[in-house]
Formats: structure tokens, sequence, C-alpha cells
């Protein structure tokens, strides 16, 4: 076995990173243009006759996957390992807060790395301790060593990743029971507006599409990677609304979800594509 220098250890470490950064920089040349033909359909909230769904079909047929951790070139350069970790995640409100913060009482210093940095002397979860005020003055998750707390680095024991998504796992959960609600909705965005119909009744137009670069902010231009529009991540099995019916389910609720399904089950039926995801493979 050769053993390094510091010295050669050091040049390949700066060698391994020029590389990755070429490879994120390829990667977003790759990147479809954020305006492109889509298709949607509305329908009515079979569970609130105040509500009326607006979904993006192309994004929801989509042969996007998550592919953190294999092929993932994170949201800013010189760390991939981060996936789109790096920001830490804002809390949409105290429920958010509190549910995950119960959830992550129980990580343990072997299921996660910073467990010391985020409980008081007695090993209990503290939440000053993980948490900070974000750049916009918001509560969210403190970063710390360049990411987020609950972010276990490469070369940690209990694996790498989010622990509180590993934790779900391994207690057979669904990972949107324990991670915040930014994290996993991620990469579908839920938006809401309430709509003005001609003889003035209104209703909530509950919108569920891409969470494209423009989903956040000004700042999303100026990421290393993103994933949605790359076809480096369209690279799933099965559409994304059955991969993602957990989460879908839980942002529509199990009926409009069925309804949801069936429309997405007719656009991919039809014998010429319509404006299927330019990301998607050909």
């Amino acid at each position: 076995m050769t053993i390094k220098t510091g010295r050669e250890a050091a040049q390949a470490a700066r060698a391994a990173a020029r590389s990755a950064r070429q490879a994120a920089a390829e990667a977003r040349r790759r990147e479809v243009p954020l305006d492109f033909p889509r298709a949607w359909v509305e329908f009515a909230d079979p569970a609130d006759d105040e509500q009326v769904f607006r979904c993006d079909l192309t994004w929801l047929t989509s042969r996007w996957s998550c592919v953190f951790g294999r092929g993932c070139h994170g949201i800013e350069p010189g760390r991939a390992s981060d996936g789109c970790c790096t920001l830490g995640a804002h809390w949409s409100d105290e429920d958010d807060e509190a549910r995950v913060l119960g959830h992550a009482a129980r990580l343990t210093p072997e299921t996660w790395q910073y467990h010391d940095a985020g409980t008081d002397a007695d090993g209990a979860l503290d939440p000053e301790l993980v948490n900070e005020a974000g750049p916009d003055g918001e509560r969210q998750t403190r970063r710390l060593d360049g990411a987020c707390i609950f972010l276990n680095r490469p070369g940690f024991p209990g694996g790498e990743g989010c622990a509180l998504h590993t934790l779900a796992l391994s207690e057979g959960r669904e990972p949107l029971e324990t991670k915040p609600d930014v994290c996993w909705q991620l990469p579908v965005r839920r938006t809401y507006e309430w709509v003005e119909r001609p003889d003035e009744t209104t209703y909530l137009q509950i919108g569920i599409g891409e969470y494209d670069r423009r989903g956040w902010g000004p700042g999303g231009h100026d990421l290393q990677w993103w994933c949605t529009g790359s076809p480096d991540a369209h690279v799933a099995a099965e559409p994304l609304y059955i991969g993602y019916r957990a989460e879908l389910v839980e942002m529509m609720g199990e009926q409009a979800y069925e309804v949801l399904a069936a429309h997405c089950a007719a656009h991919l039926s039809s014998p010429t594509p319509v404006a299927p995801h330019p990301a998607d493979p050909s």
C-alpha cells in the first residue's frame, strides 16, 4: 500500500475539487431552460368545495429522482456531498419546528454526527443549539461546518446524509414525518392563491408544480446546480407522481391525489406525448 505524503494528499484533494467543479459546470450547461411548454390540469378538491387544484402534469409525470449521493452536484461549489442541505432549513411555522425536534430528540451519537453540538450537558436536544436566525432573520436549522446541523458528512460511521431522513427509514416511517416541511416537499412546489370568478365567487387555487431555480428566489439563479431541470436527475424508473405518492397525499389529501393520479395516467397514455419534460430521457 502506498502512503501519500501530506503534500501529495493536498494535491490530490485539489485535483478532486477541480474535477468536481468541472463536472458541476458541465452539468449546469446541460440544464434545460426555465421556460418551456407545460401541460396543466385543474380540478375541484373532492374534500373541499372551496378549493381547486392546478397541477403541472409535465412535472408530475416526469422521471425526476433525487440523486443525493449518486450523482448530485450540490448547490454550492466544493460541497457536492451537501446536496441541497448547505443552506439549512427554514421552518414553515412553530408546529413544523416542534414536530421535527420531537423526532430529533430520538437521535443518538451513533446516528447523528453533531449530536454533541445540538444537545445540552445531559444529552437532551436543545432547540437553541440546533437553530439560528437565517440571512432573512427567520428561524432555521443551524448551519455547522458549512451545512445543516442535521446533515451527517461523508465518513461518519452512522452513514452520510440527513440524520432525520435516516431516522425515519430506520423506524419504518415516511421521511416526511421527521423532516422539515421545506425538505420533504422539495422539489414539489405548493402555492396558494385566492381567485375571483366573473360571478364574484372565490376559490382557493392550490398549485402543485416544479420547484425550479425560481422557487429559491433571486438567489436560485446562482446555485451551482439544480436538479429539477437537469437530465442527470431525470433517471427514475417510474413517474414522479408515483414515486412521490406519500408526499403528494400529504400535500393534497388522499381523494385529490387519486384524481391527480388518474389525470397523470391519462396524460402518459396519450399516443402522442403532450409537453413532456425536456430533461426527461428522449
